[in-house]
C-alpha cells in the first residue's frame, strides 16, 4: 500500500512540472554541434625578429641571446603601440626627404633617422628637462652647436637647422668612439659617460658594456623602430599614402631687418600669423629683432590652397 502511494506522489509531481513547464513556454532546445557557435578568436600578434639586421651597415649580433631579447622586446613594445607607431608612419613622410638629404651631406649613416623619432616622436617636444625640438638638445648643447636660443627664437625648433647640429654631435661622437652604435649611446649617455662606462668595464663594444636602464634601452628602441618603420605591412601598419602627412611646400623668405610685428608681416605676405608661426616654429613671440650681425629665413607657403586660408585676406 505505501509503494502504491508513493508511486501515486511521483507521478502526480511529474505532471505538476510539466504543465508549469508547458505554461511559461520553457523548452530544453537541442542543439547539434554543428551549431554551436565558437567564440571569437582574438589572437595577439607577435612580431619576429629577423635572422640578419644591420644598422649604419654594421651587422647585429643576433646571435647574442642577451642582444636577442633586448631588441625583441623593443619591438614588441613599440609594434603594440598602435597610435604612437602611426603618428611616426605619417610624420616621416613628411620629416624624412628633409631630413636624410641633410643627413647624406653631413656624412651621418641614414639610420640615424630613428634616432630622432625615438627621441621627439618627429614633433616638437619639451622635455621635462627643458630639452626641444626633434633632437631634443638642451639649450646649452644647442648654443655650443651655433644654434640661437634667445627671448625671440629657438632654433632647436628649427627642423633643418638643428638636424645639421645633431649630424655635428654625432659626427664629433663617432671620431671619439669610431663605432656608430656607441655614438647613438653617447647621443643619449653623453659622450663623458660612454667613455667612462668603457673604463671602469675595459671593453670597448657596444654590446658588451652594462649601461644604465635608459641606455640600456635607447640603441633597441631606435633599431626597433628602424625595422617597423622599414617595413610596416610587416608589423600590421598598412598606411595608404593618402593618410600619410605630405611635405610642407614652402618659399624661404630672406629677413635682414628686424620685424615689429609678424602678425602684420605675415599679412603683406598674402598668409597668415598662423601659418607663419606653424612653419616656423622657432619663432617665439610676436616680433623678430634682427641686429646688423644677424639674418633669418622665414619659410611661407609656396602654395597658399595647402595649408588653406578658410576666410580669405
Amino acid at each position: 500500500m505505501r509503494n502504491i502511494l508513493t508511486l501515486c506522489l511521483l507521478i502526480l509531481l511529474y505532471s505538476c512540472n510539466q504543465h508549469t513547464d508547458n505554461n511559461i513556454g520553457i523548452e530544453a532546445p537541442l542543439v547539434s554541434d554543428s551549431e554551436i557557435v565558437p567564440q571569437s578568436n582574438h589572437a595577439v600578434f607577435v612580431p619576429s625578429l629577423p635572422d640578419r639586421m644591420t644598422f649604419a651597415d654594421v651587422v647585429i649580433p643576433l646571435k647574442d641571446t642577451d642582444v636577442r631579447e633586448r631588441l625583441d622586446k623593443e619591438l614588441i613594445i613599440n609594434t603594440h603601440w598602435h597610435s604612437n607607431t602611426i603618428f611616426y608612419l605619417k610624420r616621416a613622410a613628411r620629416w624624412f626627404p628633409l631630413m636624410r638629404k641633410i643627413l647624406i651631406e653631413e656624412n651621418i649613416p641614414e639610420d640615424f633617422l630613428y634616432l630622432a623619432v625615438i627621441e621627439s616622436g618627429l614633433i616638437q617636444a619639451t622635455s621635462p628637462s627643458g630639452a626641444k625640438g626633434f633632437w631634443q638638445f638642451v639649450e646649452g648643447t644647442a648654443k655650443d652647436y651655433g644654434l640661437n636660443v634667445n627671448a625671440f627664437v629657438d632654433e632647436r625648433m628649427h627642423v633643418e637647422k638643428s638636424t645639421r647640429a645633431a649630424c655635428q654631435y654625432l659626427s664629433k661622437a663617432y671620431a671619439k668612439f669610431d663605432s656608430w652604435f656607441l655614438t647613438a649611446a653617447a647621443y643619449n649617455r653623453g659622450s663623458a659617460g660612454i667613455a667612462s662606462d668603457q673604463s671602469y668595464q675595459f671593453v670597448d663594444d657596444f654590446f658588451d658594456l652594462y649601461l644604465n636602464q635608459e641606455t640600456s634601452r635607447y640603441v633597441f628602441r631606435i633599431l626597433a623602430v628602424k625595422l617597423i618603420m622599414e617595413s610596416p605591412q610587416d608589423f600590421g601598419y598598412d598606411l595608404p599614402s593618402e593618410a600619410l602627412y605630405q611635405p610642407y611646400e614652402t618659399r624661404s623668405v630672406p629677413i635682414h631687418e628686424t620685424i615689429e610685428d609678424l602678425a602684420s608681416w605675415a599679412i603683406d605676405q598674402g598668409t597668415t600669423f598662423k601659418i607663419v608661426k606653424l612653419l616656423n616654429p622657432w619663432l617665439k613671440g610676436r616680433s623678430l629683432p634682427v641686429t646688423r650681425t644677424e639674418s633669418y629665413e622665414i619659410l611661407l607657403p609656396l602654395n597658399p590652397e595647402q595649408l588653406g586660408i578658410v576666410g580669405g585676406l
